[in-house]
């Protein structure tokens, strides 16, 4: 039998921004990944995530990003190896 993993980005909500409706959608997939914090999201969210998807046997990844919150890290930024 074939089996789907139903994949979604979370936690992505930051500060007193709540963005997405992620604990509704963790009842439907069954793999996230995590926003790491440059692009969007912060520890306390990124920590609340990985705990309600663990809880809900939802298997997690990272997602990081770009130093740009303002872009929501999808601006091209010029970066080195060191930065």
């Amino acid at each position: 039998m074939y089996r789907v993993d139903l994949n979604c980005d979370l936690g992505e909500s930051f500060g007193a921004y709540t963005i997405g409706r992620d604990e509704e959608v963790l009842s439907y997939i069954s793999s996230a990944n995590v926003a790491c914090g440059f692009h969007a999201s912060d520890p306390y969210v990124m920590s609340e995530t990985v705990r309600r998807a663990k809880g809900r046997g939802v298997r997690v990844g990272a997602h990081p990003g770009y130093p740009d919150l303002v872009g929501f890290g999808r601006r091209n930024l010029t970066v080195s190896r060191k930065s």
